[in-house]
C-alpha cells in the first residue's frame, strides 16, 4: 500500500505538532518551574545553555515544519466535509501565529539578549535586572505557544476524526 502525499502530509503535521505540543507542555510544566527555583546566576546560565542546545537540526524540523504543513492540510483537505477543513484551516492559523510568530517576535528576541552575556561577570544586582527582563515575558510568551500548540493539535485531531 503506498502512502499518498495528502496522507504523509496529516500523518507528520500531527506527529509535528503533537511532538511541539508536548516539548510546549513539558518546558512549561517541569523546564521553568524548576529552573524558577534556581538563584539568578543559575537560572540564567541554564537558560543560556538550554537555549543554545536546543537549536538542531531535529528540533527545528519538528518545531517550524507544521508551519508549512498545516496549510498543506487545508489545501489536500480543501473539497472535504467543512468540519475537517475548517478544523485544519484554524489549526493552521493557531500554529502560525501561537507558536511560528510569537517564537520569532518574542521568545528569540529574549533568548539573543541573554545568548552573548557573559553571566558571570555581573553583579547580583546585574544578574537580578536581567533575570527581571527575561523571565516573566520569556514564559508569558511561552504560555501563549504553549496553549496554541495544543489546540492546535487538537484541532488536527478533531478534523481526522470528522474527515470519514
Amino acid at each position: 500500500m503506498e502512502l499518498s502525499i495528502k496522507s504523509w502530509v496529516l500523518f507528520t503535521s500531527i506527529l509535528c505538532t503533537g511532538l511541539t505540543a508536548g516539548l510546549c507542555f513539558t518546558w512549561s510544566n517541569s523546564i521553568t518551574p524548576g529552573i524558577g527555583r534556581l538563584n539568578d546566576l543559575a537560572f540564567l546560565q541554564s537558560f543560556q545553555a538550554m537555549n543554545r542546545v536546543i537549536i538542531n537540526p531535529s528540533f527545528l524540523i519538528v518545531f517550524f515544519s507544521p508551519i508549512l504543513l498545516l496549510f498543506l492540510n487545508t489545501y489536500f483537505f480543501r473539497t472535504t466535509n467543512s468540519i475537517t477543513f475548517w478544523s485544519y484551516l484554524i489549526a493552521a492559523i493557531i500554529f502560525f501565529v501561537g507558536v511560528g510568530l510569537i517564537t520569532v517576535v518574542k521568545n528569540i528576541p529574549l533568548n539573543e539578549i541573554l545568548d552573548p552575556i557573559s553571566l558571570e561577570t555581573l553583579t547580583a544586582i546585574e544578574l537580578k535586572d536581567l533575570r527581571e527582563i527575561f523571565e516573566k515575558p520569556w514564559n508569558r510568551w511561552h504560555t501563549y505557544r504553549t496553549i496554541t500548540s495544543f489546540t492546535a493539535f487538537a484541532l488536527l485531531l478533531n478534523g481526522l476524526i470528522f474527515s470519514k
